[in-house]
């Protein structure tokens, strides 16, 4: 039984700075495909970035040059380091993996997904 716990959300102005972490209970994470996704309310959920087990990462166009993705097998653990935050930015946003070691191509399908997590909240004000 795969868990994955999220955590390090929080309320942050425009133009600040989050990093999401997101941590796997099981031995088999680095050899399985990562992903970030969100959801505002009132709106469809949306692929944010996703990283393969070699790293290899891809990102929505509304978060390149903001956010970073990045895994630390040692620690079975995912990051979100989010810059630049937008209002727009504000949604709950969940970890996500399959059980492949690369991710699909764009544009990140949460239904090509079978683990998630519960979620953190993350609210940027302008």
């Amino acid at each position: 039984q795969v868990q994955l716990v999220e955590s390090g959300g929080g309320s942050v102005q425009s133009g600040g700075s989050l990093r999401l972490s997101c941590t796997a209970s099981d031995y088999t994470y680095s050899r399985r495909c990562m992903a970030w996704f969100r959801q505002a309310p009132g709106k469809e959920r949306e692929g944010v970035a996703s990283i393969d087990s070699d790293s290899s990462t891809a990102s929505a166009d509304s978060v390149k040059g903001r956010f970073t993705i990045s895994r630390d097998n040692a620690k079975s653990t995912l990051y979100l380091q989010m810059n630049s935050l937008k209002p727009e930015d504000t949604a709950m946003y969940y970890c996500a993996s399959r059980n492949t070691y690369w991710c699909p191509l764009r544009p990140l399908r949460g239904n090509e997904y079978t683990y998630w997590g519960q979620g953190t909240q993350v609210t940027v004000s302008s």
